[in-house]
């Protein structure tokens, strides 16, 4: 296994546990994460490394700005999306969000399963879509993180599956 897999690991897993249990994921964990990200690449490999580190925290950034955005993710789990990619580099932070994502929706169908909201969550998605249609993309703070009283995800667990399918399939 990839040095740097060893810390991916470790990071995703400390922000899965403190986001289980404080529903928060930790500045120091994000930045610390990625700023030792940096610096483990510039020393490796010098100015390529910088350059990839640099492109998967800035990639990890983009990918999960808009569901931030619009209300429908906490900084944190933006944070630590970034903070890997600086470890993983711009093409693994792809996959891993992806993995992430497909893990996330299929959690959040089985929470809103399990506590009876899946109805709900479809009409909210409905509304959601139809307020987008008429008066254009924004958060709709009534359907956001804040604003809705529906069962919430500790996104950092779907992300740290997409760490582990990552890791394992690069490995």
């Amino acid at each position: 296994m990839k040095t740097n897999y060893a810390f991916v690991l470790v990071i995703s897993l400390i922000a899965c546990v403190t986001d289980l249990h404080s529903r928060r994921i930790p500045n120091l964990l994000t930045f610390g994460g990625a700023l030792g990200a940096l610096i483990f690449h510039i020393l490796t490999s010098g100015q390529a490394g910088l350059l990839a580190s640099s492109g998967g925290w800035v990639t990890g950034i983009a990918l999960f700005f808009a569901p931030f955005a619009l209300g429908g993710m906490g900084g944190g789990d933006l944070k630590l999306l970034a903070a890997l990619g600086a470890w993983v580099g711009p093409r693994d932070i792809v996959w891993l969000a992806l993995y992430a994502g497909v893990t996330g929706g299929l959690m959040a169908l089985l929470v809103a399963l399990v506590r009876g909201y899946l109805r709900q969550a479809f009409s909210n998605i409905w509304l959601l879509l139809a307020h987008w249609r008429t008066v254009g993309l924004g958060p709709v703070h009534e359907l956001s993180l804040e604003g809705s009283n529906g069962p919430r995800l500790a996104y950092a667990v779907p992300i740290f599956v997409g760490t582990l399918v990552t890791v394992w399939l690069n490995s």
